[in-house]
């Protein structure tokens, strides 16, 4: 069992690995040998709550097939292990940052002050575009 929280853990074997060949470069380690991992998670396996769920299809955007499976590539590392391991982690990572609610935003208003600056800037600004321009003689 790999723990993602306190409430939430997923069996091992839900988990799919399979190792293929890994683009890019590497020498003939990359031509002989299948070191990439890719991982599938079939997430209707999981109960996870209903706005976990719709983040965490955000979140994974084209990593999530429309079944509902996630799939993760990891060729990151030379060795099957290290990439396995990585994958794994990527995933339980990914479960973890769809469960945390995000604090709703209190929307503020601005100081008197900053008010203040904001419409000196734009006069500062504004003298020196019309001193750009032909001189008036009737000043």
């Amino acid at each position: 069992m790999l723990r993602v929280s306190h409430n939430l853990s997923i069996d091992e074997d839900d988990i799919d690995i399979a190792f293929v060949r890994a683009s890019g470069p590497g020498g003939q380690n990359v031509n002989k040998l299948a070191t990439a991992a890719q991982l599938r998670f079939d997430t209707s396996r999981i109960a996870l709550p209903e706005d976990a769920a719709a983040r965490l299809v955000r979140l994974a955007g084209q990593r999530m097939t429309k079944e509902g499976v996630i799939v993760i590539h990891a060729q990151r590392f030379r060795t099957q292990e290290r990439n396995r391991s990585d994958a794994i982690d990527r995933l339980i990572e990914l479960l973890r940052e769809a469960l945390v609610r995000p604090t709703p935003r209190r929307p503020t208003r601005p100081t008197l002050g900053s008010k203040q600056r904001r419409l000196e800037g734009k006069k500062r600004r504004s003298d020196i575009k019309a001193g750009r321009g032909p001189r008036r003689y009737d000043d």
